[in-house]
């Protein structure tokens, strides 16, 4: 109810700037165009000041209302210092945007038409054009500097202790993977890929690698311990979004790519420093990609290192689950009927 009042207030205001407006449209008929035009300048002039203040306001409340949306700060090592580097990018953007739109609507305010008053022609200024040009470009060479430096980081070799998780995008969900005791993934080749076998990657059961390999619904991790993951795609694009980890990486159709990070906190503690007994990590798809788009997401679940063993052992390999399936059960009835083909022929 407040929401829809809300809005019949906002509705209602521009109702009456509009009203103000084609009054002073009548009044320029009967007072004459320059003395009309000043005063519509005049009105204009006022609503700049009021835009300005009210946009402000707009900008810090929300700023106010959402800033802790993404929990209490990054949940990753890495994560850290991209924090640093949004804080900084906002400080820097954030300050230049305030300046320039207070100057903005000032002026309009403070340097309207009026009696007396001639416009004054300035056509060009070398060294004021310098000026603009070189230290906006100088402060955004150090920010895409310092971005890189964090991309580089992400995307470089992981550390050799590091454990690997295999994530692939598929409309509409993920298909996690885990390399079983040895440590190594097996390979994969997209023509064997099959629901229907219980081969949803396409892993090939002829690499001894895939048979310890293992699948979940879920993503499970070790808290302190560097992770790769090896991104990818069975159909369009798709985006690995880990927003509490402050990551993101393109899953694409034919061509892996990875990222690496280390969780600081398990989902244990993040419960206790978000103060909600339901939080969860999660992984969302962060590019659109049809129309289940929208449902696309796992839950990452951070985890101590005995959590994690007492976990992954009760996991069964995608080798035995597709053979499991690949071997039809016996059809009901079969024994006995062969039971009494056996007694016939006696």
């Amino acid at each position: 109810m407040s929401g829809f009042l809300t809005v019949l207030v906002i509705v209602l205001i521009f109702v009456v700037i509009f009203q103000i407006a084609k009054a002073s449209e009548y009044v320029s008929i009967l007072k004459g165009e320059k003395k009309a035009r000043q005063q519509s300048n005049r009105i204009n002039g006022f609503l700049m000041i009021v835009f300005l203040v009210l946009g402000l306001f707009g900008a810090y409340y929300c700023n106010d209302v959402l800033k802790d949306k993404l929990g209490p700060g990054a949940a990753s090592v890495q994560g850290e210092g991209i924090d640093t580097l949004i804080a900084v990018t906002l400080a820097i953007t954030g300050f230049v945007c305030v300046v320039t739109q207070v100057l903005l609507f000032w002026f309009a305010f403070k340097f309207q038409e009026k009696e007396g008053r001639n416009a004054f022609y300035f056509p060009h200024n070398s060294k004021l054009e310098v000026i603009w040009t070189v230290i906006p470009a100088i402060a955004l060479t150090i920010l895409v500097a310092f971005g890189l430096k964090h991309w580089f980081a992400i995307t470089s070799d992981a550390p050799k202790d590091a454990m690997v998780v295999e994530v692939t995008g598929k409309q509409f969900n993920w298909l996690v993977r885990y390399p079983g005791k040895d440590g190594q993934l097996g390979s994969k080749k997209f023509k064997l890929i099959s629901d229907v076998n219980s081969n949803p990657v396409g892993q090939d059961w002829e690499d001894g690698l895939n048979k310890d390999d293992f699948m979940s619904n879920e993503i499970h991790l070790v808290v302190g311990k560097p992770v790769k993951f090896i991104i990818g795609s069975r159909d369009v694009i798709h985006d690995v979004g880990l927003p509490q980890f402050r990551m993101k990486m393109d899953a694409v159709p034919g061509i892996p790519t990875t990222l690496w990070i280390t969780p600081k906190y398990t989902t244990t503690d993040m419960r206790a420093k978000t103060e909600n007994p339901d939080f969860v990590f999660e992984l969302s798809c962060d590019q659109m990609c049809g129309a289940g788009h929208f449902s696309m997401r796992a839950v990452i679940v951070v985890e101590t290192q005995q959590e994690f063993d007492a976990w992954a052992a009760k996991q069964k390999s995608q080798y035995e689950l597709a053979n499991a399936s690949a071997t039809p059960a016996p059809a009901a009835g079969a024994d006995s009927t062969a039971s009494k083909a056996v007694a016939i022929a006696k």
